[in-house]
């Protein structure tokens, strides 16, 4: 129960109008839980509404497309990102996340107070100076002096020369896989999902810029989605009730109604798969946030969809997984667990891990950013060759 007090203006309260930041962040916490749904209430909006819509549309939170309809602008899309990251990894809190190093030494973007003795190869511009210099005097490298005048010159040799460690700062291609089957409708699940993944796209193009970040949705199917269709995105609603189902949609001749809520991580991982194939980052990887076991799989040239979920579907799954192991992608499973203990769920993401020989991580939604920012960081230092 809310309480309110009211008492009457004396000319002495500051009055402060609604700014539009405030606005669109109220209305983006709409937008992250329900999607374009939001929008289109907007255009039905009141009198009294449609002056914050205006403001919304005159700072360029919100535009319109070429059919008109609303949607999020740039800078609404970067606002959201800004305060996604912000909340998440506790910016506020901590000093900014820098650059994350690899464990592999070489020929980098950073220098550390560390040196080394000079091998070939290695830049002149990383000398230290200082230390060779110490290492010529100690070694007893003073030549005498040209001219009676003259200070007496320092004999440097190979042996003295020290150069400053540096650290391999790979570039990384990753793909995030955002499950958005029914079921993720449910506990707010969807919600941090897409927070998170808009959070780590923010982190990337401050701290990261030389990687490139995916997001692609699957549910019965599997879609590329940009940032402005990722903060529209909502789970796809189920639409049909049957306790058990078995479907082969020919790919070819599709009915007019096909069912969208199952869960196709086969068709998203290939989808990453082509997609990572033509990126040419040292490292390449799969985040798939996903609170399921596959329901749905492609094969041949037919869409099959099994619930509950069948052994076919995951050996058809597990062998995208296999394909993506052969690519040299690496694979990062977080699997939600809110309502109660998935054990098939968890079954088959230990089944990816053992596959993929990457990582299972089970976790519930509000603690997906810190999962995934640690999973995103492993893996773009791991290095692994491509076969």
């Amino acid at each position: 129960m809310a309480y309110f007090e009211y008492s009457q203006w004396d000319g002495s309260q500051r009055f402060e109008p609604l700014s539009a930041e405030k606005v669109f962040d109220t209305l983006a916490e709409y937008l992250l839980q329900h999607g374009a749904y939001v929008l289109r209430q907007l255009e039905r909006a009141d009198d009294k509404n449609a002056d914050l819509l205006k403001m919304l549309l005159k700072e360029g939170y919100l535009e319109r497309d070429e059919q008109g309809n609303l949607r999020v602008g740039p800078r609404g899309v970067r606002r959201v990102e800004a305060r996604a990251l912000e909340e998440l990894f506790n910016i506020h809190r901590q000093d900014a996340p820098g650059k994350h190093p690899s464990d592999f030494k070489g020929v980098g973007q950073v220098r550390h107070d560390d040196s080394k003795p000079y091998e070939y190869g290695d830049p002149v511009a990383n000398l230290n100076l200082h230390e060779t210099l110490k290492n010529a005097a100690i070694r007893g490298g003073m030549a005498p002096a040209r001219h009676a005048s003259a200070n007496p010159a320092i004999d440097i040799q190979e042996q003295d020369f020290v150069v400053y460690e540096t650290e391999y700062q790979t570039s990384c291609a990753t793909v995030v896989l955002l499950d958005m089957s029914g079921s993720m409708d449910r506990y707010g699940k969807f919600y941090h999902a897409k927070k998170v993944a808009l959070a780590l796209q923010g982190l990337i193009r401050g701290k990261f810029p030389e990687d490139s970040l995916t997001f692609i949705g699957f549910y019965t199917y599997a879609t590329p989605l940009t940032e402005r269709t990722l903060l529209h995105a909502a789970p796809k609603p189920v639409s049909i009730f049957e306790s058990r189902v078995f479907l082969r949609i020919p790919l070819d001749q599709q009915p007019e109604f096909v069912p969208e809520h199952f869960t196709n991580i086969q068709a998203g991982l290939r989808f990453a798969r082509h997609h990572l194939s033509k990126q040419a980052a040292a490292n390449r990887q799969i985040i798939c946030i996903t609170d399921g076991e596959p329901t749905a799989h492609i094969e041949n040239r037919d869409l099959v969809l099994a619930y509950p979920p069948s052994e076919r579907t995951a050996r058809h799954t597990l062998q995208e997984v296999q394909a993506c192991v052969q690519a040299g992608i690496q694979i990062s499973t977080f699997a939600l667990i809110e309502d109660y203990f998935y054990t098939g769920l968890v079954n088959f993401v230990d089944q990816m891990a053992r596959t993929s020989r990457g990582y299972a991580i089970y976790c519930h939604a509000g603690d997906l950013g810190r999962c995934v920012v640690e999973g995103f960081v492993r893996g773009r230092h791991t290095r692994r060759a491509l076969g």
